[in-house]
């Protein structure tokens, strides 16, 4: 008998996981955004611009075929590099109410747990973005204090600073 394999199957959707109850790190990053919402909702919608907003240093590259349509339910499939390692990355659009927010959420990748909400507020100066990321990496007790926080730090200073230079800073009076 032979067996045919199924080449669909990888790209099926693994099982939401569960969030844990102990051991996560937290970020929350608040810019404003000189720029209305939607177009702010728009730029951060396309994922093609997570390239601009991630250091080199994470090797970051998206391997679905873009571009993406963002809805719920939209999976994206990543590369990125931890500390030279390879590793595949595949997140969830969970939610999605364009254009005051959406979440993605980690089916598969190098976090036991990642939820990162993106919300979108008008404001005076222009729209108030705000990050707010939930993680807990393997083996958390050590390697949270040691690398993880700090990589994730980085990682959102990065962010900060591109989208300074990108949009400017409402912020700098």
């Amino acid at each position: 008998m032979i067996l045919q394999k199924n080449d669909d199957a990888a790209m099926k959707k693994p099982a939401r996981p569960s969030r844990p109850t102990s051991g996560l790190s937290s970020i929350y990053r608040e810019m404003i955004i000189p720029r209305s919402q939607e177009e702010t909702f728009a730029f951060f919608s396309d994922a093609r611009n997570l390239d601009i907003l991630t250091p080199r240093w994470v090797g970051f590259k998206i391997l679905t075929p873009t571009p993406i349509e963002m809805r719920a339910g939209a999976l994206i499939e990543y590369q990125i590099r931890i500390h030279g390692i390879p590793i595949r990355w595949r997140t969830e659009i969970t939610e999605w109410e364009a254009p005051h927010r959406f979440v993605d959420l980690q089916l598969k990748g190098p976090y036991e747990w990642w939820h990162h909400e993106h919300r979108f507020e008008s404001c005076k100066d222009g729209t108030r973005m705000i990050d707010e990321v939930e993680f807990r990496a393997p083996l958390h007790w050590i390697s949270h204090p040691l690398i993880v926080k700090r990589d994730v730090r980085r990682i959102f200073d990065y962010r900060a600073q591109a989208l300074e230079r990108l949009f400017g800073s409402a912020n700098a009076g």
